[in-house]
């Protein structure tokens, strides 16, 4: 396995791709936010502003098959390329903020992102194989702030003689808990109803509920299909 990885997850890593190819190139644009401003007797001054949020592309290959070139092992963990575009799929129609982790030889990126495009098709020289381009957005976590604004006659009532909003929140608020819990999963390979319930319901013995919600038969519970996607109850 390569020293080298790209990995895409949500919900804390709750949910995890790990690409098995990776891109031949990443794109970062860091755009400026500044503007420029004719000033008499200076001429033109340029004000700095903050920077826009940084751009992030990149184009790669989900083979039908796995080959030598690839960046994870040749074992029972080989995904079909319908699974990653199911997942992809599916985080943006959840509309999930995405950790994008980049393993190199010298240094880890890692950003929270939003997918902004997401384009695929199939490959026209091996059968099965899908290209696809995707870009991304950086994604800043954010909550509102609770601000108190003190009647201005009640403070000149007691001599402050101040009329500016009062007892503004001074402490940021806290990062906000980014685990949804899911409403669907798609089943990778080693999966089963029980490890599901394990881990979305805390307690393996209720994968009767998710059977139950998704109609699927007894007889079916040893055999589950790669990149199905199952219900999970809310």
């Amino acid at each position: 396995m390569s020293e080298y990885s790209l990995t895409l997850s949500v919900n804390q890593d709750a949910e995890e791709i790990l690409l098995p190819v990776l891109p031949e190139k990443i794109e970062f644009s860091e755009a400026g936010n500044s503007k420029t401003y004719e000033i008499s007797g200076l001429g033109e001054i340029n004000f700095i502003k903050n920077k826009k949020l940084t751009e992030i592309s990149f184009e790669g290959l989900l083979p039908a098959s796995w080959f030598p070139g690839a960046s994870v092992p040749r074992d029972n963990t080989w995904l079909p390329p319908s699974h990653y575009l199911i997942t992809i799929r599916e985080w943006r129609r959840r509309k999930l903020p995405v950790k994008l982790v980049v393993n190199l030889s010298a240094m880890e990126i890692s950003q929270h992102v939003s997918i902004e495009k997401f384009t695929w098709s199939e490959s026209g020289g091996a059968v099965g194989d899908i290209q696809y381009q995707i870009s991304f957005k950086e994604y800043k976590f954010y909550s509102a702030k609770k601000v108190q604004v003190s009647e201005p006659k009640k403070q000149q009532a007691e001599g402050t003689g101040n009329n500016t909003p009062a007892n503004a929140a001074s402490n940021a608020p806290p990062r906000p808990d980014t685990r949804i819990p899911p409403k669907t999963y798609t089943l990778v390979a080693g999966d089963s109803l029980w490890k599901v319930a394990k881990r979305f319901l805390g307690d393996g013995s209720k994968y009767k509920q998710i059977q139950s919600l998704n109609g699927i038969k007894d007889s079916e519970l040893k055999k589950l299909p790669v990149g199905k996607v199952i219900k999970l109850p809310g």
